[in-house]
């Protein structure tokens, strides 16, 4: 049937072109922005779920940074009681050098010496804090707990309120040299004094191994949940540079088909001219 009220052709082929059209505007907005989905009405299930990963990641992301200030910090309390366990050897010597009656040499020089590191001691126990006074020159506490995330036992938490490595803490005060006697007592203190030392490096050492495996696992976690993440938001480029071609050319048919479905009309002038 011939009309000019109604182009049916012409609705037809305007309505591909509108089609067409947001097809070619969607295909380039995957393009530039990179993603598939880049509204809620691209793929509202799957946003949920990307943006599920991507809170995940996020929250991972921080885990790690905790992480590593956590080994950060017991890392400088691990050098500290490094020096200790160096300063504890050199009061060892002292003593051992004392306690001979062999030694001829002037035992109060020996005692000053032992008492000048003791006193040091005591100050880098408390720039670590962990002396046993209390009084924190840090901006961390005795007991860390560092939220690493990934869900259930995201926390890993290292206790060093009971460490003391100040010459208290470690029964070193009134430890006298002078005398080869008092040397003797005072090796037996170094050397409980040594082991009271060893067990707090230990908490310490595997505070800092928890953590690096935290952070291990919290890494690997990432890398999946990006992964999980990509597949189900980012473009496929390869596929949408194909989809714009395709675009343009339906768009580019439309047109024509359009023209042409626009001058159908014009052969009712050919009848009326009989």
């Amino acid at each position: 049937m011939l009309t000019i009220q109604t182009n049916f052709a012409s609705m037809a082929a305007q309505n591909n072109l509108r089609v067409n059209s947001d097809f070619q505007t969607q295909t380039i907005q995957r393009l530039t922005s990179g993603y598939r989905i880049n509204s809620s009405g691209d793929d509202a299930a799957g946003l949920a779920v990307a943006n599920g990963y991507r809170s995940s990641i996020a929250e991972l992301t921080q885990g790690v940074r905790n992480a590593n200030d956590g080994v950060s910090m017991l890392q400088i309390v691990d050098g500290g009681m490094n020096n200790i366990t160096q300063m504890l050897d050199r009061l060892k010597t002292l003593a051992t050098e004392s306690a001979t009656d062999t030694f001829t040499g002037d035992r109060t020089i020996l005692q000053g010496e032992y008492s000048d590191i003791l006193s040091e001691i005591d100050r880098e126990a408390q720039n670590i804090n962990l002396d046993s006074a209390g009084s924190p020159l840090t901006t961390w506490a005795k007991s860390l707990s560092v939220y690493v995330g990934g869900g259930a036992g995201s926390t890993v938490t290292v206790d060093l309120s009971a460490a003391k490595v100040d010459s208290t803490g470690l029964s070193l005060t009134g430890g006298d040299i002078s005398t080869a006697a008092g040397a003797k007592t005072a090796i037996g203190a170094i050397t409980t004094a040594l082991g009271k030392l060893g067990t707090y490096q230990g908490t310490v050492g595997a505070a800092e191994n928890k953590l690096n495996f935290a952070v291990q696992l919290a890494s690997s976690q990432i890398n999946s949940f990006s992964s999980a993440q990509s597949r189900i938001r980012d473009a496929d480029m390869a596929a949408e540079a194909a989809n714009l071609t395709k675009a343009q050319v339906l768009q580019q048919a439309s047109l024509a088909a359009m023209a042409q479905a626009n001058a159908v009309p014009e052969g009712v002038l050919s009848l009326l001219k009989g």
